[in-house]
């Protein structure tokens, strides 16, 4: 679909209207000219202080219009910036209002095309707002329906009372450690993720740069007084090394990190059931490790060898009860909604077997087309389930984790979702994971270490993000660690000088 805007010129508002257009129409095209446009956008602003949007849509090839109008205030904000991040939103406003009127799909989340939020309701209780006037704000100005700002709210009481000190953990940090190999890749993944088969020399570099990493990022925080609240180990899958490399970095991880028994929680992926052995099982015992993840994203196994998992169903319910048995009490499980082939029935089955396991915690992705993924590359290869059946298969997915004990705990959203839906985290009570808690609502730096490990510094004064990426690819990535820790370690520095002073 191309769509022309005529009215405004101002490139800035060139890519949230691409995103809305793309919750409407596969390969949307937005331009401010384009001669093979099917639908015209007309958009004007009005005023300074009280700023009102019309938008006039033409359907070229039939002839219909559509119509929509939005004023805002926009005088308490004081800087240009602020002032104009409430024009776009009213400009998105009176876009996402025509575009529902001509395909007549209404989008729940309303403009929010952002991947968190929960962080938006935070910020407005946190500012003093009342629940009712925020719901109002939700509801009014952002066209979000109420199932959604329900859902929301639910979210935000649990992560409060999970962890009531929420908001004052910024002068905190938690550790995410990446381990960018994994048995094989799979077709939705983009994730730095190499198999690890035949890579033992770049498995060996990269462990010594990772380790190198560890030790110098815990010298500064042990010098500055700087306590961890979380440990991640991500990836990839971190239980793709062998047991003596796993045993190996957690003793670096005592060793280097200040406080380790005082963290509140330390977490290994081991995702792929795949990579699970009663040794490695032993060795995150050894260490008093207990929270992992054993994902099956499916009891179906057409699927799990369509998108390239190369492991059995029933491999994944024999390495849960191993890990059961081996003293894991804290196991999180994936689910992914709309998987290639799969509709409500297969989905059905799915929960079926979950409930035979009953893990503590249970997320539930709805699956995306992410850019550079093998199923994006090859979209007509793989058939996924209509926007209605997938909506269907979260409304169960909801039902069935009320039915059985769950609460909805964290939430985030991604480009190109599909059905424009979420992945929502749920668990046990007193079960949630605190590291996808502050990643999610950005309450504090998250420092990334290994290959591929993104770093999120949040100033603790002014609440401002600094991003920060280690290379995806093993080769750079040992060839290069140590700058990269000087660099996160310079970042540190400036970040909690005030504080350190």
């Amino acid at each position: 679909m191309r769509i022309v805007i005529t009215g405004i010129q101002d490139d800035r508002f060139l890519r949230p209207l691409q995103l809305i257009g793309s919750l409407f129409f596969e390969e949307c095209t937005v331009a401010f000219q384009d001669k093979e446009a099917k639908v015209q956008v007309d958009l004007s602003i009005e005023g300074t202080d009280a700023v009102t949007v019309f938008a006039r849509l033409t359907d070229l090839e039939h002839g219909q219009t559509f119509e929509a109008v939005f004023t805002k205030d926009i005088t308490k904000f004081e800087t240009e910036k602020e002032r104009f991040k409430q024009v776009k939103q009213a400009v998105s406003y009176v876009y996402l209002s025509v575009l529902q009127q001509l395909t007549g799909i209404e989008q729940k989340w309303g403009i929010l095309t952002g991947v968190r939020p929960t962080k938006l309701l935070h910020k407005k209780l946190q500012s003093g707002m009342n629940q009712e006037q925020a719901h109002k704000e939700l509801r009014e100005e952002y066209l979000i329906h109420d199932e959604k700002i329900t859902l929301m709210q639910r979210i935000v009481d649990r992560q409060l009372a999970a962890v009531p000190d929420l908001y004052n953990l910024k002068n905190e940090v938690s550790i995410y450690i990446g381990i960018p190999f994994c048995p094989t890749k799979c077709a939705y993944c983009t994730f730095p993720a190499y198999a690890i088969n035949g890579r033992q020399g770049s498995v060996d570099s990269f462990l010594g740069g990772l380790h190198y990493e560890m030790r110098a990022i815990g010298k500064f925080l042990q010098e500055k007084g700087i306590k961890i609240t979380t440990v991640y180990y991500g990836g990839g899958t971190p239980t793709s090394i062998t047991a003596e490399e796993m045993d190996m970095l957690y003793e670096e991880m005592y060793q280097s990190f200040p406080g380790v028994k005082e963290i509140r929680e330390v977490t290994v992926e081991a995702g792929r059931p795949d990579t699970i052995t009663p040794e490695k099982l032993d060795v995150l015992r050894k260490w008093n490790i207990d929270r992992i993840s054993i994902n099956p994203q499916s009891y179906h196994q057409e699927t799990l060898k369509a998108i390239g998992r190369h492991h059995t169903v029933e491999e994944t319910i024999e390495k849960y009860h191993l890990a059961r048995e081996m003293g894991m009490n804290n196991i999180n499980m994936d689910l992914i909604i709309g998987l290639p082939g799969e509709g409500l029935d297969i989905f059905n089955h799915t929960l079926a077997e979950t409930e035979k396991l009953m893990p503590e915690s249970l997320t539930v992705h709805t699956l995306s087309f992410k850019r550079a993924s093998e199923m994006t590359q090859n979209k007509r290869k793989y058939k996924v389930a209509s926007r209605e059946e997938i909506t269907e298969m979260m409304h169960t997915a909801e039902e069935w984790t009320a039915a059985h004990g769950y609460v909805p705990y964290y939430l985030y959203r991604q480009k190109n979702i599909l059905g424009n839906l979420e992945n929502v985290g749920y668990s046990m009570p007193e079960q949630e994971s605190i590291y996808n808690i502050v990643i999610m609502e950005e309450v504090q730096s998250i420092i990334g270490l290994g290959c591929g490990a993104a770093s999120k510094f949040v100033n603790p004064v002014t609440g401002a993000i600094t991003h920060f990426a280690n290379p995806k690819d093993p080769k750079s990535y040992n060839e290069g660690f140590e700058k990269y820790t000087e660099d996160k370690l310079t970042i540190l520095e400036e970040l909690f000088k005030e504080r350190l002073s």
